[in-house]
């Protein structure tokens, strides 16, 4: 791949990404959407940048704000919409919705509604990588918040001991649901924390997709000669609030802005122009093919239809 061509892909998944994400807000707000919906906006750069390093025969373990993880891994915007509108054609037959779906053929084990439910999902993929012989690897993603959870410590620990080839991938956007990183935490440097398992770790600037690259590169190449795990926090910020219906009125406007300032798109965008050596010309007929893009697959969710009871009981209840 040339390295022309390395950040058109790069551009396209970022900003396939944000579009998705805003059409399916407009699809929650039309009723479209049923349960929660939790947009990825604003941490764009690190599941596109992670993906990007990894092999087309690794793993990733997503979470319930999953949708940029199954899109920078190669899902199809066809299939993630029919999910999401819990319709037949969808991944999961429409009914896993927004946080749980899955694509096994991109090497994507599933999203899960449980915070930090997916990390011992991941310590078994590379376990199973472990006592095959292979050189694979495992991207786990999870949050600020999992990172509380006592599976996280566990799993982290299991990693450490058997050596396995797991990159722990630590979303922290500063917020688990409304509480601040700082009164759930007595360190914000939340890397530090596998210090103590014997874990290689660092911090990142997690709206620089280029910076989410390199530094998952360099942490694959640990993984895969048999060094161990690595834990990779890559400091980021929502776009807005948890959820769809959530406001947001918490998060202050000083530090929002900051991070807007620090849009992973726009930093991508301008990426693909200086790096990449795309003209102005070209990223916008390359943004309205997307556009188009996500647009028809939009129409062919909405028009598939929901799964039938017959299917359902005779097809997939056991």
């Amino acid at each position: 791949m040339s390295f022309r061509e390395f950040w058109r892909d790069i551009y396209k998944n970022l900003y396939t990404i944000r579009v998705f994400e805003k059409n399916c807000i407009r699809l929650y707000r039309q009723g479209l959407i049923v349960g929660y919906f939790h947009p990825y906006l604003g941490e764009e750069a690190i599941a596109v940048g992670a993906c990007a390093a990894l092999r087309s025969d690794d793993y990733i373990v997503s979470t319930h704000r999953g949708h940029g993880h199954c899109i920078a891994r190669g899902g199809d915007i066809r299939k993630m919409l029919a999910e999401v509108l819990a319709k037949e054609a969808g991944y999961c037959y429409g009914l896993g919705g927004s946080m749980h779906i899955a694509d096994v053929a991109t090497g994507n084990i599933g999203a899960n509604g449980i915070v930090g439910g997916g990390i011992p999902l991941g310590i078994g993929a590379g376990l199973s990588i472990s006592i095959r012989g292979t050189e694979q690897a495992v991207v786990i993603f999870f949050s600020d918040g999992a990172s509380n959870n006592g599976v996280f410590a566990e799993s982290l620990n299991l990693a450490a001991i058997w050596n396995l080839p797991v990159i722990f991938m630590l979303e922290n956007n500063h917020y688990a649901v409304s509480t601040p990183i700082e009164e759930a935490s007595r360190t914000e440097d939340l890397y530090k924390r596998a210090e103590g398992y014997g874990v290689f770790a660092t911090a990142i600037d997690g709206n620089d997709v280029k910076v989410v690259y390199e530094k998952t590169k360099e942490a694959l190449e640990v993984c895969r000669s048999g060094r161990g795990p690595f834990l990779v926090e890559a400091k980021t910020y929502r776009q807005g609030g948890h959820h769809v219906n959530d406001p947001g009125k918490y998060m202050p406007r000083e530090k929002l802005d900051y991070y807007m300032s620090k849009d992973p798109v726009q930093t991508g965008r301008k990426y693909l122009i200086n790096e990449g050596g795309f003209s102005e010309d070209e990223v916008k007929r390359f943004e309205t093919e997307i556009e188009n893009e996500i647009k028809e697959a939009v129409e062919f969710a909405k028009n598939s239809p929901e799964l039938s009871e017959e299917k359902y009981f005779n097809e997939i209840v056991i």
